[in-house]
């Protein structure tokens, strides 16, 4: 469903754009993923609605069948935010340690001590961190509103079912562009 309204208290989820992270093989070039992100970031911040950062350092403990369980221990780095995000003290940041960002973090407490209705998801992947993310989102009670054009994966296919099949049953979908314009169409109204 395309965006219909963003609730007076919306806050940005960004997932994932760590440095371990972004040099990856996505199907959109990253820099746009990022440029999108940040322009939504400075959006957000200029109208004093929350932004949480999220990174990921870690993995749930249970058994896959893909392949050995890798190691914990990460590069110098790997886990460090993107500097294009410009992490301010505003942010909550927290650490994740699953793919999505609420089951292991105390990201629902905190957007919830500040009163917030809605999340936006932007990041990466969009069939793993910004999918699991949504969808945990959704059964906390959040509405949700996924940044189609600020979000990338690894594989076509998987982005493309995530954004067709997934993100419809969770929330409404949009362009940076048409978050900011009903931003900017709401600020106005007040």
């Amino acid at each position: 469903m395309p965006l219909t309204t963003l609730d007076p208290n919306t806050a940005l989820i960004v997932i994932d754009l760590q440095k371990g992270i972004v040099s990856g093989n996505f199907i959109h070039p990253i820099g746009e993923i990022i440029d999108r992100t940040r322009t939504l970031i400075d959006v957000f911040r200029a109208r004093n609605l929350p932004v949480a950062l999220v990174n990921v350092a870690g993995r749930a403990p249970g058994r896959t069948e893909q392949g050995p369980r890798s190691s914990t221990a990460f590069s110098e780095g790997w886990t460090e935010l993107l500097p294009q995000l410009d992490q301010r003290p505003s942010d909550i940041v927290v650490t994740k340690r699953s793919w999505g960002a609420f089951a292991t973090t105390d990201l629902e407490r905190q957007l919830k001590a500040q009163g917030v209705t809605q999340v936006v998801v932007t990041g990466v992947v969009t069939s793993g961190g910004v999918e699991a993310t949504a969808r945990q989102a959704y059964e906390q009670g959040f509405n949700v509103t996924l940044a189609t054009d600020a979000m990338t994966d690894i594989r076509a296919e998987a982005n493309e079912y995530s954004i067709r099949n997934v993100f419809p049953r969770l929330g409404e979908t949009a362009s940076t562009e048409g978050i900011i314009s009903l931003l900017e169409r709401r600020s106005s109204a007040l």
